[in-house]
């Protein structure tokens, strides 16, 4: 089969870091390694950063089978994508995936999307890519259909990402201050179970081969690495290992990951181990500085970790980057006490997110009544736009707190001059310019929410 795989661009109006990171498709590319195992001609298209919109590969070349991938906030894009595809090649089969697919599938039924990929997306593809007709590729366990029973899903392993069929957008891949980065996961899933989190919802946790990890690595030319696992701190031998075969295949790159602040705390001899590997930065999920919030969200880590890992991490000489939930409850002292908890580092870099249940997840289920976004637009389920009605104040006064957090803390003037000596003017500029236009979008909510 001819086979393109297809990253779209957010819907405009969305809220979303991608102004300060792109990413490289890891999933696709790995989805590409196998169909070209498996002897079919695959092409990939970066949205995010080509300038070509999908029509112009359509007029350029005839595919047999379309696939994309996306969050939920692509959905409805997804949909104009297919409808654009059928409408110009109808003998194309379209196919989508992804996390919100596996988790969320009947959101992508949609008379030009003829397959939902919703479990082991990789070797699924690749069966699918091998059918010869389309009652054939609907009973496939892992293609979705109302009813149908979901399949056990399998830990991938032996397939490598193929990063050549990237090569033309890769100098456009970065996460925030680190420049040409590539990404790699050496686990799957989540052994936690934070009731508002979509990682654990998308299959159970297992952990790559750390061989086959080092033999990935060896293979990247970029010099920055983003770890993506949901959670890279897992346990401690795993990670003295990881830097042992680092060490013994001369390896020297340099890393971001996430970790839990839990962790961080009971291990800072880990930290300063991974610190001297080059791990240059950790993005905690430290979601709340209010203890009665951290026990809702089951996180079970406590406020006083939060602190703690923070100061290990500076310790080390490890940038953190925090991740921080706020509550409908929110009241303009809460924000005004998230900036002085922040500004107690040395180096606050923080995205504050309202709490957005995701569906699919066990908080979603519990908050449905109280919210008030419309599933449909699709464009504002990008953790930025509020999903509720805020109770101490209102909508617009929410974004402006969001806002006035941010600036007080993130892109503060201390912080703005370290950027700039840390990282060069370069990174800073392109940094800048993202936080601009969150801004931009944020006071045209706090005009008209």
């Amino acid at each position: 089969m001819r086979v393109l795989l297809v990253r779209p661009r957010p819907d405009r109006r969305s809220i979303n870091l991608q102004r300060f990171m792109i990413c490289e498709p890891l999933e696709l590319e790995t989805v590409a390694a196998k169909l070209a195992a498996e002897g079919h001609q695959v092409r990939l298209v970066d949205l995010l950063v080509d300038r070509h919109g999908l029509r112009a590969f359509l007029r350029r070349e005839r595919y047999d089978l379309i696939a994309f991938t996306g969050y939920i906030n692509h959905v409805q894009v997804i949909k104009r994508l297919a409808r654009l595809v059928k409408r110009l090649t109808p003998g194309t089969w379209t196919a989508v995936g992804g996390v919100h697919a596996e988790v969320v599938p009947a959101d992508f039924a949609d008379a030009a999307i003829d397959y939902v990929i919703w479990a082991n997306g990789v070797a699924t593809m690749a069966a699918l890519a091998d059918c010869d007709s389309p009652a054939a590729a609907m009973g496939l366990p892992g293609v979705w259909a109302p009813d149908k029973p979901r399949p056990a899903l399998e830990p991938l392993s032996g397939v490598l990402p193929d990063r050549r069929i990237t090569a033309a957008y890769r100098d456009h891949y970065n996460y925030i201050y680190h420049d040409h980065c590539a990404t790699l996961k050496t686990s799957f899933g989540c052994p936690f179970t934070c009731r508002f989190c979509f990682c654990a919802q998308v299959c159970p946790y297992s952990e790559r081969d750390l061989a086959e990890v080092m033999e990935e690595i060896e293979l990247i030319e970029e010099d920055n690495i983003f770890i993506v696992d949901d959670n890279f701190l897992s346990r401690p031998w795993r990670l003295r290992e990881f830097c042992r075969q680092l060490d013994i295949r001369g390896i020297r790159k340099h890393f971001i990951a996430f970790g839990r602040a839990d962790y961080i705390v009971k291990h800072p001899e880990d930290i300063r181990l991974l610190a001297a590997h080059g791990f240059d930065a950790f993005f905690v999920g430290l979601e709340s500085f209010r203890a009665g919030d951290l026990s809702d969200y089951e996180k079970r880590t406590s406020v006083g970790q939060n602190l703690a890992a923070v100061r290990v991490l500076e310790g080390a000489g490890v940038q953190c980057y925090a991740g921080l939930i706020t509550g409908p409850d929110w009241t303009r002292t809460d924000f005004d006490n998230l900036v002085s908890h922040l500004n107690q580092f040395d180096h606050p870099a923080v995205n504050i997110q309202p709490i957005t249940p995701m569906p699919g997840t066990p908080l979603y289920d519990d908050m449905t009544i109280s919210l008030n976004l419309d599933r449909e637009r699709a464009e504002r389920w990008d953790m930025a736009h509020l999903a509720f009605t805020p109770v101490a104040m209102s909508a617009r006064a929410y974004y402006w707190n969001l806002l006035r957090a941010y600036w007080r803390t993130s892109a503060g003037a201390t912080q703005r001059r370290y950027l700039r000596s840390r990282y060069g003017r370069r990174v800073y500029r392109r940094v800048r310019r993202g936080a601009l236009g969150i801004t931009l979008q944020y006071l045209a909510l706090v005009v008209r929410p």
